[in-house]
């Protein structure tokens, strides 16, 4: 037994050397490999056609344990923000602005060109998303222009309601009701699959400008670390939930399984008794939703603490069955509540992920209805970053989440890339293949990344973990609304179980 554990440690040893780069093994390794061979067969190491990489082995694992659940939604709603969205590289349109590159300042609105400029890069040189409503309106409308005659700029469905939609529509068998400021643009662009009930037509678009940068571009000393984009608009009719009642009011006719709401960030910038009143709009509209139907809320990009915190304790987190973030949210979430690792100021590189199972573990226990007594909602955050994604649920609710959080993951990678499945040659992994399940918990577990079966599972309390690796694209070709795409396949595959009640 002790030697074939042996030649499993030393087989990992060898397959992570080969995994780094490193070619020659120690002569010692290698001899003792070879002893041990009538023990365990192990692969040659000098034959790399005989060992498919992890990527490959990843990609294969989640196309044969990806399943849809016993129980499928027929009719989902999403609501309600709407836009068109134009794609340009953000270093190009600025430089074309005749705006010249300096130092970086987060802005939580903008107010002219030198605002975008800092705060773009800002979030290039970290590599993150981010949102912002740009106050001026007539600036924008230059900008926007601009934008729209640049070579190479691209118009796209957009806003986080439309892009959940349009995803969800991919799949034939769902009705899709979406609920939003839809122009004629946008109406265009949609997927005829979805049905947009006749209030939430106008007759101008709304435009959001995403400015996109690719992993490694320069402009002056800013290098990108990673591919992103910063998103910015003057969006009144999304910035005041115009089509809040529209959709309250075709949840009626429709009768949806279940419910996904988006938007809400949008409202930021709009003052604090714009957002307060219509929080509460929202509130009533979530409650009068039958009990029986689950309701999703799709997190963004947003930086005033008293906001979140009145959408986190006081409004509607509670009132909701399941969340989607990433991973700049999900620590403004916790530094706006005082929760785990708010002493961070930000991720440094890849989040690490037991400091993220702490603050989905608190958000659950806090808002959430870890404790059966609980009048919380709340059972289930899907988390994704660039490297992994995580969905951690409260035990007894919901159904598939291994399925659905690898079905995530190979939508961020074939999306990115542009394709129909995972090029193992196009995408790289990055994701920690051990980490630990808790960063200060005593009883926290050390766990690992089996690329043959890439969900890794664990507990703690009656809140159960499944995280599962990214094959990340190389040269992708868009990363806009990965986490929107990541989110509803997230939920396709999902399924509530049926002898619990919200």
């Amino acid at each position: 037994m002790w030697r074939q554990a042996s030649v499993a440690a030393l087989l990992a040893l060898t397959v992570g050397y080969f995994y780094h780069g490193t070619p020659d093994l120690p002569a010692d390794i290698l001899q003792y490999i070879t002893t041990m061979a009538p023990f365990q067969s192990l692969p040659d190491p000098h034959n790399q056609k005989s060992m498919p990489s992890f990527e490959q082995a990843i990609a294969t694992a989640w196309d044969a344990l990806i399943t849809m659940p016993t129980r499928q939604w027929s009719k989902v709603a999403v609501g309600v923000n709407a836009c068109v969205d134009v794609v340009v590289s953000g270093v190009g349109l600025l430089q074309a602005m005749a705006v010249d590159p300096g130092a970086g300042m987060d802005h939580e609105v903008l107010h002219s060109k030198e605002d975008l400029k800092e705060a773009f890069i800002h979030y290039m040189e970290r590599g993150a998303a981010a949102e912002r409503f740009f106050s001026d309106e007539e600036v924008f409308q230059r900008i926007a222009r601009a934008a729209a005659e640049y070579p190479g700029a691209k118009l796209y469905v957009g806003g986080n309601a439309a892009l959940i939609g349009q995803k969800l529509a991919s799949y034939p068998r769902l009705s899709v009701l979406l609920c939003g400021p839809i122009g004629p643009k946008l109406h265009e662009l949609l997927d005829e699959q979805i049905h947009v009930p006749p209030g939430s037509l106008q007759e101008v678009d709304e435009y959001h400008l995403i400015l996109e940068y690719k992993a490694g571009e320069q402009w002056g000393p800013t290098q990108a670390p990673q591919a992103n984009r910063f998103i910015f608009s003057h969006d009144v009719s999304n910035g005041e939930m115009s089509s809040l009642e529209h959709f309250a009011a075709s949840l009626e006719d429709f009768q949806p399984e279940l419910v996904v709401l988006s938007g809400l960030h949008m409202m930021e910038g709009q003052g604090r008794k714009l957002w307060e009143d219509r929080l509460k709009e929202a509130v009533t509209i979530i409650s009068d939703i039958r009990k029986e139907v689950p309701v999703h809320l799709e997190l963004a990009s947003m930086t005033d603490r008293d906001y979140m915190n009145t959408i986190m304790q006081e409004q509607v987190m509670p009132i909701v069955s399941s969340i989607g973030l990433n991973e700049q949210e999900l620590l403004f979430l916790s530094q706006a509540g005082g929760g785990p690792h708010s002493d961070l100021p930000a991720w440094k590189g890849i989040p690490d992920v037991g400091r993220v199972a702490d603050i989905l573990l608190w958000i659950l226990d806090e808002h959430g209805r870890v404790d059966p007594t609980s009048e919380a909602d709340l059972t289930r955050i899907h988390f994704h970053t660039l490297a992994y994604h995580i969905i951690a649920a409260v035990d007894g609710y919901w159904g598939n989440q291994a399925a659905a959080v690898m079905a995530g993951a190979r939508v961020a990678s074939t999306q990115a890339c542009g394709l129909q499945e995972v090029d193992a040659g196009k995408v790289e992994l990055k994701a920690p293949m051990e980490f630990q399940s808790s960063f200060y918990a005593e009883d926290k577990e050390r766990l690992t990344i089996d690329p043959a079966q890439p969900v890794t599972v664990w507990h703690r309390g009656n809140v159960i973990f499944h995280l599962t690796p990214v094959l990340v694209c190389k040269q992708p070709l868009r990363t806009v609304g990965l986490g929107d795409a990541i989110s509803a396949e997230g939920l396709v595959y999902s399924e509530l179980k049926p002898q619990q009640r919200f």
